[in-house]
């Protein structure tokens, strides 16, 4: 699919935009994905590098997995049901923005349950409100260390430092269980709009709830 791209210089530029990603079939798109360089444009014209955000849909069959992966900008059209993840074989889910289907991917590619990280970030999420309230974090699930820790990245704090906080295996695990026993607590179930799990259901404003 062509898709138009506009630079800050008045120049626009056409690229070629993959509808559907298969990880299965294009193993090298992971890392692109994971390292940030999946659907990077320089301008003919002046240089600059473009990531621009573009509704794909990714699959993962191989973890009985498609994501229909909404752009930022199409996160209030997807709370007011305006996009959804069509029903299908596959488990589809739905993430939105790109680092987000980086995030997901990393704890797809772990053998994690999605629902159990976001929970474990809900709580960091917390720690860091009650010891920084004038703050606006960002966290992100950043892989496993050593395989005895979860690794979480928290952006927002100070400026230009990212702090690093590590969550043992043994607590992932009993939240772990705890999912499978009560997969609709209320924690879980705060996580969950329809098709999309994701801490930031939690932190949406009243108007999209």
């Amino acid at each position: 699919m062509i898709q138009k791209i506009p630079c800050f210089c008045d120049n626009t530029f056409s690229a070629e935009i993959p509808e559907t990603v298969d990880l299965d079939k294009e193993p090298g798109r992971l890392q692109e994905i994971l390292d940030g360089t999946f659907l990077n444009f320089i301008c003919p014209a002046c240089g600059k590098k473009h990531k621009p955000e573009f509704f794909i849909r990714v699959m993962w069959p191989s973890k009985k997995t498609e994501l229909e992966v909404f752009t930022e900008m199409e996160r209030g059209e997807f709370y007011r049901r305006k996009k959804e993840a069509p029903a299908g074989a596959l488990k589809k889910e739905t993430v939105i923005g790109y680092p987000e289907l980086a995030e997901r991917l990393m704890v797809l590619r772990d053998e994690l349950e999605p629902a159990v990280v976001e929970a474990l970030k809900y709580f960091l999420y917390l720690k860091a409100e009650e010891k920084y309230p004038d703050d606006e974090p960002e966290i992100w699930y950043n892989g496993l260390a050593d395989g005895k820790s979860l690794e979480f990245h928290i952006h927002g704090l100070k400026k230009e430092e990212v702090a690093v906080m590590k969550i043992p295996f043994s607590l992932y695990s009993q939240y772990s269980d705890d999912y499978k026993k009560r997969p609709k607590s209320e924690i879980f179930a705060a996580l969950k709009v329809r098709s999309y799990t994701s801490v930031k259901n939690t932190m949406r404003p009243e108007a999209l709830k």
